[in-house]
């Protein structure tokens, strides 16, 4: 399976990573997307990404996860 990210904004929709100027990759374990995510979550923030969360292919693995510190 490959593994990604879905971004949503504070309503909690999806959000297209095109229409922000970013490429979300598929990865082959959850190590590689959540190291990613930890490279790259103050700029999804920055760009108005309120939350993410994480599949294994179509299996939903956890989240919707906040980015932003409580």
């Amino acid at each position: 399976m490959s593994w990604h990210w879905r971004l949503e904004d504070p309503t909690g929709s999806a959000v297209d990573p095109a229409s922000l100027g970013v490429e979300v990759p598929e990865t082959d374990n959850q190590g590689d997307a959540e190291s990613w995510l930890g490279e790259n979550w103050r700029e999804l923030l920055d760009q108005g990404v309120a939350t993410v969360t994480l599949f294994d292919g179509d299996d939903e693995v956890y989240g919707p996860m906040g980015l932003a510190a409580p």
